[in-house]
């Protein structure tokens, strides 16, 4: 699921970059070599005593042959920005690692793909899948068979019933809940404490206990 490698490239340096760069220090075999970030927002030489490089540089510097990257940015634009970056360093021809918190709950038939994490706590049953570029924070519960699709963001204590899916692009907000055999359609987003028992609309931002539409897109959300 996760290959060893002390050539890893982090792209960030704000306080996600920070979170991802102590885990993967203290609990992973991963050691990061390089913070990377777009030249406009190039604001600092080190940090935590590694450099950080531009992006437009980065190929000249660190050799796509020898690091592989990890690319874990928030939800800004229903996870547009990581999305970009993800898929830009993928055209230069990195590769990707995953991490899973040794303080999660995971099986061995569980899919996860790459550019993921998985944080501390979180559960994933048997037959689930994880697609890449997605997040799993903190104490996450996600049941058997659930299937969440490329570049979603789960928050902390969110439960996502068995059977679900969750669509591509996706935010599910702090303690949000998702009952059992249900469809979240792509670019869902799922406002904090709300519980959805129903499926979603493209681009709907849902709110509330149960979780109605709004007339506000998901687009405008973040």
């Amino acid at each position: 699921m996760i290959e060893s490698s002390k050539n890893i490239l982090l792209f960030g340096d704000g306080r996600f970059a920070e979170l991802a760069w102590y885990v993967l220090t203290y609990d992973s075999p991963h050691e990061v070599a390089a913070f990377i970030v777009d030249g406009a927002y190039l604001k600092q030489k080190n940090l935590f005593e590694i450099p950080v490089v531009a992006f437009e540089d980065c190929v000249n510097k660190y050799c796509p042959e020898d690091f592989s990257m990890i690319v874990p940015l928030g939800y800004q634009g229903l996870n547009k920005l990581r999305q970009k970056k993800y898929l830009e360093a993928k055209s230069k021809g990195y590769s990707f690692i995953s991490y899973v918190s040794s303080r999660a709950s995971t099986w061995s038939n569980v899919s996860i793909g790459e550019n993921c994490m998985i944080y501390e706590n979180a559960t994933l049953q048997p037959f689930s899948k994880i697609a890449n570029n997605t997040i799993v924070r903190s104490s996450v519960h996600i049941s058997h068979h659930v299937e969440v699709e490329e570049h979603c963001f789960i928050s902390a204590g969110t439960c996502i019933g068995g059977s679900s899916k969750i669509g591509e692009s996706s935010f599910l907000g702090l303690s949000s809940t998702v009952r059992d055999n249900l469809t979240i359609a792509k670019k869902t987003f799922i406002a904090a404490g709300s519980v959805v028992v129903s499926d979603t609309e493209t681009n709907g931002l849902y709110l509330g206990v149960p979780a109605k539409k709004t007339a506000k897109p998901a687009d405008d959300a973040l």
